[in-house]
């Protein structure tokens, strides 16, 4: 926190001038949306144009490419991103001048409290997925939430909306703390692994901060937390107030009954504690779907959202963008993207991979960033090791420096069979050369690996 002696929510007044630093951002573009329907002038700034960029700029935001002091003007507090540091020339400004900085996730924990219902849902990984499972269950609802999702939901043609019901659900990310700055009525816990450790000293640590998310939900709110996930009851031990589990394999409040796959496909029962809910008919594969179904199932219950809304939400769902997304055809091979970035995830998207019965499972992954590669390392090789073919595209940075020296090449080192390419041109050149009818092509990262499928499949065109 930077220059802000007083609490965000007294600058999120109808009048004041709010400028964001990273405006075109997944969450930063529907921020300044909801900000200006509050009455709020509102203008940013990007490093790229961008189709969010353009969105805003109808809507009457002024939207300046390149960072720059001079484009704070007159405002009267600064909002971040995360990725935006305080040698930012545009935080040095407002720094320099008094301005107040304050990050996303405080400006949007400000928001948050004008709903009586908040549902926050938070996890190592199926937060986005889950987050979009609630976002059609609420719509089935009519319930007209306001959404904001860390990926593009088909439904919405975009990963938010802004609604004028009395909910807002809210993916929560742990990095950095960030949900921490949330108000949650209900806090959706899917699962606390080893993750961010260039932010989290260890396990432990992580599953601190997670506790620390779920004691932030008042007494009269909901604390819902995945009853076969040892970290997540590691967290929450010894609360001191109910958690309503949902689960599989261990005794939960919502579990699965007359769980059967058809053509792959998961349909089951959505049992509340004993008593039939919703019928479930998945259209995505694996089990990791099924827990994030009855955790969204869990979150609707919890809120007096009908078993059918339940039933009409889940049909509809095909899935979020990037998030196993079906992209296209070569040569007879199916091409297939996902988001997937930690051993846990890349075990449950090649296990629902499989239910597809290929000819070959072909991964073409990257890596993203360099200390979860190396923190994470034995266990991306056991993994990758599962693929038929491992095609490595070099560590995506994001954030970070490559200060460990580190390579996609040292992994490739330890699966045989691997190919290592330096740039995606090689990852797509690769996919061209061995492509077969019946196999499945998965690009897989939380990077532009996508772009790699994306060529191959112009070049079919």
């Amino acid at each position: 926190m930077m220059n802000n002696p007083n609490p965000i929510r007294d600058y999120l007044v109808p009048g004041k001038r709010a400028h964001l630093v990273g405006i075109g951002g997944v969450s930063m573009c529907p921020l300044a949306e909801v900000l200006q329907g509050m009455g709020l002038r509102v203008q940013g700034s990007d490093m790229t144009d961008s189709d969010t960029v353009k969105h805003l700029r109808s809507m009457g935001i002024p939207v300046s490419i390149g960072h720059n002091a001079d484009n704070l003007g007159d405002c009267d507090l600064v909002i971040r991103t995360a990725a935006v540091h305080d040698g930012n020339p545009e935080i040095a400004g407002a720094v320099a001048r008094g301005i107040p900085v304050y990050e996303r996730a405080q400006a949007w924990g400000a928001i948050m409290q004008r709903y009586p219902n908040a549902l926050c849902v938070s996890g190592t990984h199926g937060k986005t997925t889950t987050t979009s499972m609630c976002t059609h269950i609420f719509m089935a609802a009519h319930a007209d939430p306001t959404v904001m999702i860390g990926g593009t939901l088909p439904l919405l043609h975009a990963g938010y909306r802004v609604g004028h019901g009395d909910t807002i659900i809210m993916e929560s990310c742990e990095y950095c703390n960030s949900f921490l700055s949330f108000y949650p009525t209900v806090a959706v816990i899917l699962n606390v692994e080893e993750d961010h450790l260039d932010f989290f000293k260890d396990l432990r640590d992580i599953e601190h901060s997670f506790r620390k998310f779920a004691q932030l939900v008042p007494p009269v709110g909901h604390i819902i937390a995945n009853a076969d996930n040892d970290g997540a009851m590691e967290a929450l031990a010894d609360l001191g107030r109910p958690i309503f589990t949902f689960g599989l394999d261990r005794p939960a409040d919502c579990t699965a009954a007359n769980l059967v796959e058809k053509d792959g496909h998961p349909s089951f029962d959505v049992m509340i504690q004993g008593e039939f809910y919703a019928h479930v008919d998945l259209q995505l594969y694996g089990r990791h779907n099924v827990l994030d179904a009855l955790a969204a199932a869990s979150s609707a219950f919890v809120l007096g959202i009908p078993g059918k809304a339940v039933e009409e939400g889940l049909a509809s769902f095909t899935g979020a963008g990037r998030r196993f997304e079906y992209k296209g055809t070569y040569h007879g091979a199916q091409v297939y993207d996902d988001y997937a970035h930690h051993p846990d995830e890349l075990h449950a998207l090649m296990t629902a991979a499989r239910k597809m019965n290929p000819k070959r499972l072909i991964l073409a992954f990257q890596p993203h960033t360099y200390t979860r590669t190396a923190k994470l390392f034995d266990r991306f090789v056991e993994e990758l090791k599962q693929a038929d073919v491992a095609i490595l595209a070099e560590i995506f940075a994001a954030r970070e420096q490559n200060t460990l020296g580190i390579s996609s090449a040292d992994l490739c080192r330890n699966i045989p069979g691997s190919v290592y390419c330096s740039t995606l041109d090689k990852v797509t050149e690769q996919l061209r050369s061995i492509a077969q009818p019946g196999d499945l092509i998965l690009t897989v990262g939380a990077g532009d690996i996508y772009r790699a499928g994306e060529k191959l499949l112009q070049s079919e065109a």
